[in-house]
Parts: structure tokens; C-alpha cells; sequence
């Protein structure tokens, strides 16, 4: 693998060119703004979604989709909610080249977690997915990681495990590729939840017992679609889920704690050009547990608070209402 391809440049695809070209891969960082292209490569930064962090030499931004398909590996980058889209694009462009999933999200409509929306439109192309607990400021910067790699077909996965891994950027090799990306949605929907409680001021207290529980839902939609709750338990579970309910840096984190300090959420999404995940996979998450026969009052609540208009105070009002029950339930 000597060429891979970047496919979204937003802060975290920008990091993972980094990542890419500092394991002395050349990097072609695909972009559909033309003008961002223009700025990467003539200021060797990403002025809109990376400020700040100088781009390795390797790295080229170019808007030329079919350039960047023709690599020997392809990263998506892009939103969870536009996968389906650029996908579409890709079936008429790329071979049988690996794809990695770098999304977090469940889509809306179809309740497919990214893996299946690719195997629907790109049938038989062989998949990994990409998570963990990452903000890309700091994996941009080459401050230590670690992360999963789900993938199917070990002997697929191996050779991208080797292609992305370093001292710095240390990848670890699942073939629970299901687990993995529900652990990978479903913790930015919980992040919201925290943000809303300390925006609240309910404390400490009372976002570790968000999280654990929060976490306790990870787990059960994990089994129900047919993960292993012992990914759950790894990086892409647990790890993510509690960088992304604790870390300042994180969208969906601070989006919460905005919502939680009585803002509205038109007004906090106008405010940004980044996506907070959670905003769009709450929903996803509600009526794909609702399908499963799963319980997960935590998404349910936030889905009602971002989606339905439910009032926040009455909201929490009613978590707290909840029945009492053994914990392992």
C-alpha cells in the first residue's frame, strides 16, 4: 500500500491523512469544496477544520473524486448521514479496493449502521471499520492513540492494521465489526446526554451514573444486533464512550452542555461548521432499539429533547422517575 485515499476533509479526515503519511504512504485528502482544496495545499494547513497543525508533505488535497478512488485504499471520512451518497458516487469509480469506515453514525430511515448501507451499495467490496477514542487535534498533532480495527476478513484487516499502525497511532484488530460501530454511534448520543447534565449543573455524580448507564445500553443493542458485548467493553466502546462524554473538545459533548445551559439547538448548530453526530444518530438509535425490542431510555430521552421538541427539564424529570430495578437488568 503506497497511495491511500482521504475521502472527507473535515478535522478527522485531515488527521487521518496525517496518519496515513507519517506511516510514509503518499495521500491524496479529498475534499468536494474546491476552494478548501485550494487552501490545504497552498497554506499546507486546513484553515476551516484544522487550524494550526501544519500538513506532512505527502499530503495533497485535490476535489477530483475519481483521482482519489484510483488509490489502493480508501478512507470515508465523510458524515454518516452522507455515506449512502458518496458511496453511490464511488460504484462507478473505484475497483475492488478496500474500504475503511472512519463514520460513527446509524442512518436515519434505514436504522443501517454504515457498514450495511456499504455492503448495499458496494456489494463485495472488502470493509473495515475504523473507531475509538480519538479527537483529531491531538491525533493531527501526533499525540499517542490507540483505536479498533473491525474487519471481517482477517486477511484484509492485517495488512491495513500494518499500513495505518505506528508507535503513536496504534491500531488493534477486531473482526466484531457490528460492536464496533454501534459502540461508535451510539456514544455520541450519550456524550449529548452528559453535556446536557453538566450544562444543567447536576454534577459529577451524576454523569458517572449517565455514563455507566449509558454504557449498559451500548451493550444491550450490541448483542441485539449481533455484536459481542465484549467489544463493547474495548476501545470502541467504553474507550469512546468516556473520552467523548468527559472531553471538552468533543461536538456533541459541548453541544449538550450548550442545550443544557437552556440554549436552543437551532441556534448552537448555526453556530458551527463541524457535525455533532449525536444530533442525527438519536434518532437512528430510538427506532432501531424500538425495532430490536431494545431498551435505551438515555438515546430515547435525547431524541425526544432534539427531535420532538420535549421539554429538557420535564425530560430528566422522568429519568429520574424511572422505577427501580437490579442493576444488571
Amino acid at each position: 500500500m503506497t497511495r491511500l485515499a482521504i475521502l472527507g476533509g473535515g478535522a478527522w479526515g485531515t488527521a487521518l491523512a496525517q496518519v496515513a503519511a507519517r506511516a510514509n504512504h503518499e495521500v491524496l485528502l479529498w475534499a468536494r469544496d474546491d476552494r478548501l482544496v485550494e487552501q490545504i495545499n497552498a497554506r499546507r494547513e486546513n484553515p476551516r477544520y484544522l487550524p494550526g497543525v501544519a500538513l506532512d508533505p505527502a499530503v495533497r488535497a485535490t476535489g477530483d473524486l475519481a483521482a482519489a478512488a484510483a488509490c489502493e485504499v480508501l478512507l470515508l471520512v465523510v458524515p454518516a448521514q452522507h455515506l449512502r451518497a458518496l458511496a453511490a458516487r464511488l460504484a462507478a469509480l473505484s475497483a475492488q479496493r478496500p474500504l475503511v469506515i472512519c463514520s460513527k453514525g446509524i442512518e436515519r430511515g434505514s436504522g443501517a449502521v454504515m457498514s450495511e448501507v456499504l455492503a448495499e451499495v458496494l456489494p463485495g467490496r472488502p470493509l473495515a471499520v475504523l473507531s475509538g477514542p480519538t479527537f483529531a487535534g491531538e491525533v493531527a498533532r501526533g499525540l499517542p492513540c490507540a483505536v479498533t480495527l473491525a474487519c471481517a476478513e482477517l486477511s484484509v484487516g492485517r495488512p491495513l492494521l500494518n499500513a495505518l499502525g505506528s508507535r503513536r497511532f496504534r491500531p488493534y484488530l477486531s473482526d466484531d465489526v457490528i460492536g464496533v460501530e454501534i459502540g461508535g454511534a451510539v456514544k455520541n448520543v450519550i456524550a449529548i446526554a452528559c453535556g446536557i447534565v453538566i450544562g444543567r449543573g447536576l454534577g459529577e455524580n451524576a454523569r458517572a451514573a449517565l455514563i455507566t448507564r449509558g454504557f449498559a445500553e451500548v451493550v444491550r443493542l450490541t448483542r441485539a444486533k449481533g455484536g459481542r458485548p465484549e467489544t463493547a467493553m474495548g476501545l470502541s466502546g467504553l474507550g469512546d464512550l468516556t473520552l467523548t462524554c468527559c472531553g471538552a473538545q468533543s461536538r456533541n459533548y459541548s453541544l449538550g452542555v450548550a442545550l443544557g445551559e437552556g440554549r436552543a439547538l437551532g441556534d448552537v448548530l448555526a453556530e458551527r461548521h463541524t457535525v455533532a453526530e449525536g444530533v442525527f444518530t438519536a434518532e437512528a438509535v430510538a427506532a432501531l432499539a424500538r425495532g430490536l425490542g431494545v431498551e435505551t431510555p438515555i438515546c430515547d430521552a435525547v431524541h425526544a429533547v432534539l427531535n420532538r421538541g420535549a421539554d429538557l427539564g420535564e425530560t430528566i424529570a422522568g429519568l429520574l422517575a424511572r422505577p427501580f430495578r437490579s442493576e444488571r437488568a
